[in-house]
């Protein structure tokens, strides 16, 4: 069974209390991601009642899980593996995986790598 630690570090720049572009909007992902520095997370808009989040990795998140929420990833640059407790997901560039509701995982970024993310508005990126 994998190490599970509950300590979550404080290099983690997450902001969760404001959007960064409304409606009608336009934005470049990919730019933003490069002016970023492992490990930022943001949200860049809202859609319904989803929040799309960019995030710029390079190493070990922590294992956590999100009770009442599924959990988008998709990988924009770089390479992200996604451990579950049963198995490994691997992204590379263009490649996506959903982690269901209250499902344990743990994002690892072999390298920086640049992560868009969707899930329910008001999720707390750290885990429940």
């Amino acid at each position: 069974m994998p190490k599970r630690e509950a300590k979550i570090e404080a290099r983690y720049d997450i902001e969760t209390n404001s959007v960064m572009f409304g409606g009608s909007e336009d934005f470049d992902i990919t730019e933003i991601g490069a002016q970023q520095v492992p490990w930022w997370n943001r949200t860049l808009c809202a859609v319904n009642d989803t929040w799309v989040r960019l995030g710029v990795m390079d190493g070990d998140f922590h294992w956590h899980k999100h009770d009442d929420t599924d959990e988008f990833f998709l990988a924009m640059e770089g390479h992200l593996d996604i451990e579950l407790e049963d198995r490994m997901i691997n992204l590379k560039q263009g490649q996506a995986f959903t982690v269901p509701k209250g499902v344990m995982h743990c994002p690892h970024s072999r390298g920086r790598s640049v992560v868009l993310m969707v899930e329910r508005a008001g999720v707390v990126p750290t885990g429940s």
